[in-house]
């Protein structure tokens, strides 16, 4: 919901941060349109089902998000070799009326220790519903660069890729710098980034630094101001 539109949240709903983990200890409701004894056995396709699960209750509620993560890269024409979870971008004024969507639409919805997201669970599958990115509030500029894109069939707005290399720099930290999970997406999206936008955000902070110029090493990407 809009800072300034009428608050419609149901008065006994508890706020996000006490949001209880709901539909048991299994993750999920017994109400999914899908039950999960008849997923698919490909994790990939799995994560892909619900994908397309929370995307469709999203846009059948008119919610303002965007794909992110190894979903968006897939969609933008990565490997299909997922990841963990599917992550959901969403606006922070936005979280309370997102959660009451989902938790109506049957699935689990709670509130982790990290304050910048959600976590979910549909067809037994992780979702993070995030709504801070690269350290910054997600906001209607970003999702308004988002691409509306098919996912194994259902269109969706999917985060741009120049956002999406973005975030991925930004988590880097003396505590988690695994390249080797970031070096096949920049590879998958090198023509779709740009690299000088990106190379702007992260400034100087070391790790970002650092896998900018392996890249450049392995031909990936070009130096600053050169032609790759």
């Amino acid at each position: 919901m809009t800072p300034n539109a009428e608050d419609t949240t149901p008065k006994d709903r508890k706020p996000i941060t006490e949001l209880p983990p709901t539909g048991g200890a299994a993750g999920g409701s017994p109400h999914h349109v899908v039950p999960v004894e008849e997923l698919p056995p490909d994790l990939n396709q799995a994560i892909l089902e619900a994908t397309k699960q929370v995307a469709a209750v999203l846009k059948r509620n008119d919610h303002d998000f965007a794909l992110a993560g190894s979903v968006a890269v897939y969609a933008h024409g990565g490997t299909g070799n997922l990841q963990h979870d599917a992550d959901f971008c969403i606006k922070p004024e936005d979280a309370e009326a997102v959660a009451a969507t989902l938790e109506q639409a049957g699935l689990a919805v709670y509130a982790p220790p990290e304050d910048w997201l959600l976590k979910a669970k549909c067809l037994g599958q992780d979702i993070d519903l995030i709504f801070e990115l690269a350290h910054q509030p997600v906001t209607a500029e970003l999702l308004g660069r988002a691409t509306e894109l098919p996912v194994d069939s259902v269109r969706m707005p999917v985060l741009a890729p120049t956002d999406l290399m973005r975030a991925l720099l930004a988590a880097f930290s003396e505590h988690h710098c695994d390249f080797g999970a970031v070096l096949p997406i920049a590879r998958q999206l090198r023509e779709m980034v740009d690299w000088e936008a990106v190379r702007d955000e992260c400034g100087d902070a070391p790790m970002p630094a650092a896998f900018l110029y392996l890249l450049e090493r392995l031909d990936v990407i070009a130096p600053r101001g050169g032609d790759r």
